[in-house]
C-alpha cells in the first residue's frame, strides 16, 4: 500500500504559554441582558455596579449566581449585609448601564430608586423591567472575581418593558431583535435522501442528521 502522511495537530505556541489567556473576545461573543446589583451598606448608604455575569442555578429554592470583581468596593458591602437586588435592566436605560459601569460616585443621585420593605437593596424604578431581592447563602473566590451565589426572596416584573442586551461590546434592544422574521420552515421529508446516498461529510467536519 502507497504510503499516506496523517498531518498532525500543530504544535502549540511556547511563548503563548507565558502570556494569560485573554477570554473577553470569548464572552463578547455570548450576548446577555444587562443588569445592576445594588445594595445598602449599614448607614443605608447605596452601592451598586453593572453586571453582566448572571445565571439561574435552581428553581428549588429559587437561586442565582452573580460573579463580581473580587476588588469591587459593592462587592465588599453585599458581602457585609449579606443581601442585594439585582436590576434587569430595560431597553432604554443604556445610560444607566455606562452610569454604574463607570463607578461615577455620584450615581445614585442621577438614577430614580427607591427601597420598597424587605427589599435586598435599591431598586431603580425607572430602568427596570424586573427586580430579584436575594439573600446571600455561599460564595466563591477564583483568581480575580467571586461568584455569590443567592437565593431569590421576591420577584418584580413590569410587563410593558423590553430587556437591554449587551454582545460583541455594543448594546442591542430586545424588540430590535425580536422583531427579525422568523426562518423559513423546512420544506418536508420529500427531498430527503437515503443516508447512504448522502455525501460524506469531510473528516473533522460536523453532520446532523435529521
Amino acid at each position: 500500500m502507497p504510503h499516506r502522511s496523517v498531518p498532525h495537530p500543530a504544535a502549540p505556541d511556547e511563548s503563548a504559554g507565558d502570556r494569560p489567556m485573554d477570554l473577553r473576545p470569548f464572552m463578547a461573543a455570548f450576548p446577555t441582558g444587562v443588569s445592576v446589583v445594588t445594595t445598602l451598606d449599614s448607614d443605608s448608604v447605596p452601592h451598586g455596579l453593572t453586571c453582566t455575569s448572571l445565571a439561574s442555578v435552581a428553581l428549588e429554592p429559587a437561586t442565582l449566581v452573580v460573579c463580581i470583581r473580587a476588588a469591587s468596593p459593592t462587592l465588599a458591602v453585599l458581602l457585609a449585609e449579606g443581601h442585594f437586588a439585582v436590576n434587569l435592566l430595560h431597553e432604554r436605560a443604556r445610560g444607566t448601564s455606562d452610569l454604574f459601569a463607570s463607578g461615577a460616585p455620584d450615581r445614585f443621585d442621577r438614577v430614580e430608586w427607591r427601597l420598597p420593605l424587605g427589599a435586598g437593596g435599591p431598586h431603580l424604578t425607572a430602568d427596570a423591567h424586573a427586580v430579584a431581592d436575594c439573600a446571600v447563602v455561599r460564595t466563591v473566590g477564583f483568581g480575580d472575581h467571586t461568584a455569590v451565589f443567592a437565593e431569590a426572596r421576591r420577584v418584580t416584573v413590569r410587563d410593558d418593558r423590553e430587556p437591554l442586551l449587551y454582545g460583541l461590546r455594543r448594546y442591542a434592544p430586545w424588540s430590535a431583535a425580536a422583531a427579525a422574521p422568523a426562518p423559513a420552515p423546512q420544506s418536508a421529508a420529500r427531498h430527503e435522501r437515503p443516508a447512504a446516498l448522502r455525501p460524506a461529510a469531510p473528516e473533522g467536519a460536523t453532520r446532523v442528521v435529521r
